[in-house]
């Protein structure tokens, strides 16, 4: 049955609207959340691993109950590894259990995709209205982020993707695509977990107090040890959380998701350069390239 309404009703219903769009349109935006300063998460190997659900490939190497970053070895078994992807992370992982420290783009001064640059301790976000620079505090690394745009039809795969974020009410979010796979190093974490052209990382930046910060903290202090300087133990202001998920159908049996959560601390921006080793690099003897006479 079809209903018809009166003139009247559809007058009403086209004012109460005209009503809401003028309301709408006056009524101010959400404010910003201010991410200014330096944040700090000094923790390896990983991020914070959720309670439930899928979640990042974590060490089966403990020590004193937690991660032991002097042996890297990947839970090949975590049920969001594909078979293939598995059997890498148990390459890696083997490698580790013999004493080989395997190359990954930290310690071969690559650049490091997302997420496996969480593993740097400090974090910077500049904003601006139409973009946001977010600096790493080791090996000058740095990523671009376009605000309110899409992807470009047109993608060029490139080092730490394409990022493009807004604002949804107190959340940044951050969404990345085109990362560049056919690279010596093709590793999302220190385990070695690959990842292909497929590869999308959408991340979520909020503020939160310290009462809702403690369960990701928690869940930090149970996986990782700390290694890195900077955060105050007893710090109790505003904490930046950052929850992020992982998509690769090459890799992956299913999206998965993990945390971090950056406190303040201190003010000091260290400068570390990464330099290769001319003479040894870990398990062998190898020489890097060099030049008899410099390009210039």
């Amino acid at each position: 049955m079809r209903i018809i309404l009166g003139p009247l009703i559809a007058l009403g219903l086209c004012a109460a609207s005209a009503a809401a769009n003028a309301a709408s349109a006056s009524s101010p935006a959400a404010p910003i959340p201010d991410f200014a300063g330096i944040w700090w998460h000094p923790s390896l190997p990983g991020p914070e691993p959720l309670a439930s659900g899928p979640t990042t490939v974590t060490n089966r190497s403990r020590r004193n109950g937690t991660s032991d970053y002097g042996q890297l070895v990947g839970d090949y078994t975590n049920p969001i590894l594909k078979p293939e992807a598995a059997a890498i992370v148990k390459k890696f992982g083997d490698m580790s259990l013999a004493g080989t420290v395997y190359p990954n783009p930290a310690n071969q001064c690559w650049p490091e995709p997302v997420p496996f640059i969480y593993k740097n301790f400090g974090l910077q976000l500049l904003q601006k209205p139409d973009e946001i620079i977010m600096l790493y505090e080791q090996d000058h690394e740095f990523r671009h982020v376009r605000m309110n745009q899409p992807h470009p039809a047109k993608l060029k795969p490139s080092w730490y993707g394409d990022s493009v974020g807004h604002y949804e009410g107190d959340t940044l979010v951050i969404d990345t695509i085109g990362t560049k796979a056919d690279q010596p190093f093709p590793m999302l974490d220190l385990y070695g977990t690959p990842y292909t052209k497929a590869l999308h990382v959408v991340e979520r930046y909020r503020l939160i107090d310290y009462e809702d910060a403690k369960d990701g903290l928690e869940r930090n202090r149970k996986e990782n040890f700390t290694a890195g300087p900077g955060l105050d133990p007893n710090y109790r202001g505003k904490y930046l959380q950052l929850t992020y998920t992982v998509e690769d159908e090459g890799v992956f049996t299913t999206p998965w998701s993990a945390t971090i959560t950056f406190g303040r601390g201190s003010d000091i921006w260290p400068e570390t350069v990464c330099a290769e080793n001319v003479h040894v690099y870990y398990d062998k003897d190898e020489r890097v390239p060099t030049a008899a006479k410099p390009d210039f």
